[in-house]
């Protein structure tokens, strides 16, 4: 199986005024089309830095990153970003935030009627038709990121970058939102790269977990197949030995390999 994401020797280094800081340490992984990858560790393991070389928002200071076989050299329609903050433009709707994605990427592809059509049905795909025409300031926290992936998916990427983006809701809506991703990845086969501090939400959620060790100088620590069956039940996983052992692997990286965290 072809990669569609290859992370190859990459090491990023920020110059501070307390001088230079090596952030990622010689970071290499392979991401496949159609699977759920969670990267959990330690706060400050690099676990944004990477998700933002792979946006194509920052570049490596060594290595390179591949998207299709062709260098990651900056932001791309193929690869959609929804971040913690929703980062909807609150004068517009709902309706008019997806818009600015759609007609970004669509606009010498599809007519005026197309896109709008567009638009209402990834709005719909969320259950976000009924509130298409209301602004942020008038929607939930869970709604507002309901829009959020809704404009992602809107521009039809190959890869969905996910930086935490249920991470400032309460248990309820993130249980919600965590079931309509996998609905979405299971309807669109979406390849989905996934920032969490969350380990019941990394088993749900994903295919792989890639456990990165302490910053700074991260590198990739183990990657941990999730071999459990689609579609997932989170009721049902709740009395699955199997779930509750991979858990538990997790948390043993996380809390037992990794003693010092700074």
């Amino acid at each position: 199986m072809n990669p569609v994401i290859r992370v190859q020797q990459v090491s990023q280094r920020f110059n501070t005024a307390s001088g230079e800081f090596l952030a990622l340490d010689n970071v290499s992984f392979d991401i496949y089309a159609g699977e759920t990858l969670s990267l959990i560790g330690h706060s400050g393991c690099g676990k944004s830095t990477l998700l933002n070389l792979l946006a194509g928002l920052n570049q490596p200071t060594s290595g390179v990153l591949l998207c299709e076989n062709r260098e990651i050299t900056g932001p791309g329609p193929e690869r959609a970003v929804v971040f913690q903050n929703h980062s909807l433009l609150p004068w517009l709707s709902a309706w008019e935030n997806v818009g600015l994605a759609v007609q970004q990427v669509f606009r010498h592809h599809m007519s005026r009627q197309e896109m709008a059509e567009w638009i209402e049905h990834n709005l719909q795909r969320v259950q976000m038709g009924h509130a298409m025409h209301k602004r942020p300031a008038e929607l939930s926290g869970g709604m507002k990121q309901r829009v959020g992936i809704a404009r992602a998916l809107a521009m039809k990427p190959r890869v969905l970058l996910l930086d935490e983006p249920f991470g400032a809701l309460d248990a309820l809506t993130r249980a919600h939102l965590q079931d309509s991703v996998m609905r979405i990845q299971q309807e669109l086969n979406t390849t989905i790269v996934l920032i969490t501090h969350d380990v019941d939400e990394a088993v749900l959620l994903s295919d792989r977990v890639l456990m990165m060790t302490n910053g700074p100088a991260a590198q990739v620590g183990e990657i941990l197949p999730i071999a459990l069956p689609r579609p997932r039940s989170r009721v049902a996983l709740a009395d699955d030995p199997r779930y509750h052992a991979l858990r538990q692997q997790i948390l043993h990286f996380l809390y037992e390999k990794q003693t010092a965290v700074a």
